[in-house]
């Protein structure tokens, strides 16, 4: 989870790759007016996103284990996904407003999100970090070495101290 470039896609996939499990594009299942509204650079209301937590919660209880890439930017969504998969645990990738506007300007021609768009993620971010069941990655920290930081984080070996 996390705001938009951050890299939940690529680390979501990473991830249930390592993991054996399905992998889930939370942005696939937006209606064709919330994917629309954001085209036009226009972001979302929660009013917009309940439908799209309904069904993200439902794919999850439906097909567990799953990996799912989904921004759940609010306390709130994390709990309306937590009500349809009460074991839900989040990966919430840490990434500055620099960087993330970079990443969603540099994948403008192939996907829907508008980098004027990243502002209004960080004003609606409400930082997971100290919530039960959420590991924090940096952004900053190649592909690789974040699946291998939020597996660590998530599966702790023999009850060994996960790395810092």
């Amino acid at each position: 989870m996390g705001v938009a470039g951050c890299g939940k896609t690529s680390v979501g996939q990473g991830l249930a790759t390592a993991l054996g499990w399905v992998f889930i594009e939370g942005d696939a299942h937006h209606s064709p007016a919330s994917i629309a509204k954001m085209q036009a650079g226009q972001a979302l209301t929660d009013e917009d996103r309940w439908g799209w937590l309904e069904r993200l919660g439902q794919m999850l209880a439906d097909q567990a284990p799953v990996v799912l890439s989904c921004s759940a930017l609010k306390r709130a969504y994390r709990d309306r996904l937590r009500l349809a998969c009460p074991a839900l645990r989040f990966v919430f990738i840490d990434i500055d407003k620099a960087l993330a506007l970079q990443r969603v300007a540099d994948r403008a021609d192939r996907h829907f999100f508008s980098a004027s768009l990243v502002d209004s993620q960080f004003t609606t971010l409400e930082s997971p970090i100290g919530e039960p069941g959420v590991v924090t990655v940096p952004a900053t920290l190649a592909l690789s070495a974040q699946v291998e930081r939020a597996l660590d984080l998530l599966t702790p070996r023999n009850n060994q101290e996960t790395r810092p």
